[in-house]
């Protein structure tokens, strides 16, 4: 059995309201999923899923087109207790690292939770990759999941805001980062010049 903490990969797409403006009673609920868990680096099961909202059931014509999702897509999809099902059996048993692009996704599935009266399905700790990026990269301002990849030379995976597609893209940057860091802390090996004094035995052997 393999008792190694699990690497979560996360992402959620969710409702939105029809203008910028939140109608009363109005809280985004998660209508999609892409999860990643990785074990030994590699990459052991992925899984994807649309979800069926439980208050605002009907989509507003700005989320199916900025999503480029239907309805009858998410009629179609499991149900918000099979989805914290799901993301609590992909700890294994054992407390895991929940890695997301951003907060939201964690806040949302929080609040969702709450709203319908079912527990968290995490006990592991969470990592916001974004904040980290920010802060290994020292950029002053947050950077979107698929101009960070971009910006170390690669494309996301898919097509962004499908779920799975952005969970992938997020696993990709968490590698690269991760690389870096272990590069950046590995000393530089000393070379012979540093170590000799070539001046030194220049003059030696001018004299």
């Amino acid at each position: 059995m393999n008792t190694e903490s699990p690497l979560i990969f996360v992402d959620f797409e969710f409702t939105m309201p029809e203008g910028k403006s939140l109608p009363q009673a109005f809280y985004p609920e998660i209508i999609e999923v892409g999860l990643i868990t990785v074990q030994n680096g590699q990459i052991e099961h992925q899984y994807s899923s649309y979800v069926k909202p439980e208050t605002h059931t009907i989509l507003t014509e700005r989320c199916k087109n900025f999503l480029g999702i239907s309805q009858a897509q998410v009629d179609g999809g499991i149900s918000f207790a099979e989805l914290t099902e799901i993301l609590h059996k992909s700890e294994n048993g054992i407390p895991g690292k929940i890695v997301t692009w951003g907060n939201m996704d964690m806040r949302v599935l929080r609040m969702n939770c709450e709203k319908n009266g079912v527990p968290f399905p995490f006990s592991g700790q969470f990592l916001d990759l974004s904040m980290e990026y920010k802060k290994f990269f020292g950029d002053r301002n947050q950077t979107g999941l698929w101009k960070a990849v971009e910006e170390y030379g690669n494309k996301g995976t898919g097509k962004h805001h499908r779920a799975l597609d952005d969970a992938l893209t997020t696993y990709k940057i968490y590698n690269l980062v991760e690389k870096d860091k272990r590069y950046l802390a590995k000393p530089t090996p000393t070379t012979i010049g540093d170590r000799v004094d070539f001046s030194k035995v220049l003059n030696k052997f001018a004299t």
